[in-house]
């Protein structure tokens, strides 16, 4: 459960994060973390495309320069994007400066205020820079774990929808790795959710919230 739902003394090392966002009417967030690529984005669109449902992709810049025309369709589809640094790199292991350095590096393609650390790890010092810098830091509320070859498709979606609940940011991956569960879980999940009342949103840039008004 500390992996699928991160408990609320790890999202206070985030504070004005954004993990999860109040809404009236029942919804959801469903998010793509690592793309874009040739194997996985152009299917994945078509799917999201069937679905009907708008999505947020946190690009790797070092991708985004490898497939271009992978992010182009992203932004075709009508779907946000978000920086998830150039080479996704692991906060704690490089002073804030470095980090930032590859930030610009992958802001250099992808404009988006949003930010998304991978492995959702940042120090302090790099949480400060990155607001300083103007990125509002989006974390994330359910975890399905379709990364991990441990896991099977129908444990994937259980984790979605075990965990998910109204204003969840939940992240999938865009990547060979997490596809064959992705692929799998995905459209159930989306099936489950609606019929359960809830809707689908992107996470707008500029977002029309703010950190203080996050939920733990």
């Amino acid at each position: 459960m500390f992996i699928e739902r991160p408990p609320w003394f790890y999202r206070k090392l985030f504070p004005g994060s954004v993990w999860r966002l109040p809404a009236e009417e029942p919804c959801v967030y469903i998010t793509f973390d690592d793309g874009p690529n040739a194997a996985t984005t152009p299917r994945l669109l078509r799917v999201l495309d069937q679905l009907a449902v708008p999505a947020t992709f946190f690009c790797v810049g070092d991708n985004v320069r490898r497939y271009p025309e992978a992010y182009r369709a992203i932004l075709a589809s009508g779907h946000t994007v978000g920086n998830h640094t150039h080479h996704h790199i692991r906060g704690f292991r490089l002073p804030a400066s470095d980090y930032m350095a590859d930030v610009r590096l992958a802001a250099k393609l992808i404009d988006s205020p949003l930010f998304r650390p991978p492995h959702g790890r940042l120090t302090p010092a790099q949480q400060a820079a990155l607001r300083a810098a103007g990125y509002r830091l989006i974390m994330f509320d359910v975890v399905t774990r379709d990364y991990s070859p441990r896991l099977t498709p129908d444990d994937v979606f259980h984790n979605a929808t075990h965990y998910a609940r109204n204003g969840s940011l939940i992240v999938f991956h865009d990547s060979p790795k997490a596809a064959p569960r992705m692929f799998d879980a995905l459209p159930r999940v989306v099936t489950w959710l609606r019929t359960a009342g809830y809707t689908f949103r992107r996470l707008e840039a500029p977002p029309p919230f703010s950190p203080r008004t996050q939920e733990l």
